[in-house]
């Protein structure tokens, strides 16, 4: 397995007001990004560690241990004694992959400790413009006329817009043909071309291509619409009521990693989160920095995602063969 490692070296002088963990950290700190690199959670670790490597005054690095629907490095990190020296970088995948496949190895709620959310990347619904839609409701009255006869592209089953496709058809009403790709970058070729009708992406993928006219955006899978997309509706507003979905990115760390260690991470989090130059630049980009009020609260937050997304599953039929 190739092993993708990129180091952020940057070693300044330690945060102050430190006491209980003063010893840690006295080395280098590893994140493990268990995806593809060049990907919105690999961008999004690495400009994390940079700002952690400053408030930690020690090398923050980041390593790529990608395969199986992430699972190949969410198990490395599970088996990595819990000191605080070996993160995960996590998206949904992490919440909604044991519901899905029978041999994940982990359990997202008991095999690890939350640390904090890091990030939240919005899903547009966008389609062809050679599609006779141009809003949500158009899309789903097309839907209902020519039923499972409607394709959309996914990276996957159980991807991230794979479920979302799955949440809008059920609160729908209405049956669509899903085509699964190996990844994101294929899906949005076809999509591009004409060889499919629709996509949930994120907005940091499509940006461009909506942009260019190359594809049509009918609505935002947020509770508020995109600051980069300020013209496109959410799709509550498109009369889906309650419809919410989005990436989230977060940090986990091995179960028994001590609290004091947690929280020491969840503030220098807090801190890189709220940087004006990160947050702005990534901004730019359609994805909002944020941090999580406690290591409590994110945990919560991942109960309900793995619950909540159980019920999806059982209920779609969603599984992988």
């Amino acid at each position: 397995m190739a092993l993708t490692i990129a180091a952020v070296a940057i070693v300044l002088a330690p945060s102050s007001g430190w006491s209980q963990g003063a010893a840690y950290p006295a080395r280098l700190v590893r994140i493990v990004n268990p995806v593809a690199p060049g990907g919105n959670q690999d961008i999004v670790a690495r400009a994390y560690a940079e700002q952690l490597a400053r408030g930690f005054g020690q090398p923050v690095v980041v390593e790529s241990r990608p395969g199986s629907s992430a699972v190949v490095g969410t198990r490395y990190v599970k088996s990595a004694p819990p000191d605080g020296y070996t993160l995960l970088a996590i998206s949904n995948t992490f919440a909604r992959v044991p519901s899905i496949k029978a041999d994940a190895g982990y359990d997202p709620l008991m095999d690890f400790t939350a640390v904090s959310q890091t990030c939240d990347v919005p899903l547009v619904l966008v389609v062809n413009p050679a599609l006779p839609v141009k809003t949500v409701q158009e899309l789903i009255a097309l839907a209902k006329r020519r039923p499972g006869e409607l394709t959309s592209a996914a990276s996957g089953v159980g991807s991230t817009g794979h479920v979302a496709t799955a949440m809008f058809s059920r609160q729908a009403g209405i049956r669509m043909l899903d085509v699964q790709y190996k990844g994101a970058a294929p899906a949005v070729v076809d999509l591009v071309g004409g060889h499919v009708m629709l996509r949930f992406d994120q907005v940091t993928t499509s940006l461009p291509l909506i942009r260019s006219g190359k594809l049509r955006a009918l609505g935002v899978t947020t509770r508020t619409r995109s600051a980069v997309l300020v013209d496109v509706p959410t799709l509550q507003e498109a009369g889906l009521a309650g419809f919410h979905d989005s990436t989230f990115n977060g940090f986990v760390a091995p179960t028994g990693t001590p609290r004091e260690v947690i929280e020491r991470l969840r503030a220098e989090v807090a801190k890189a989160a709220a940087f004006p130059e990160l947050h702005d630049r990534f901004k730019e980009q359609g994805i909002d920095f944020v941090a999580s009020k406690s290591a409590e609260e994110f945990a919560g937050f991942l109960r309900k995602q793995v619950n909540e997304f159980a019920i999806l599953a059982r209920q779609a039929k969603i599984t992988v063969n």
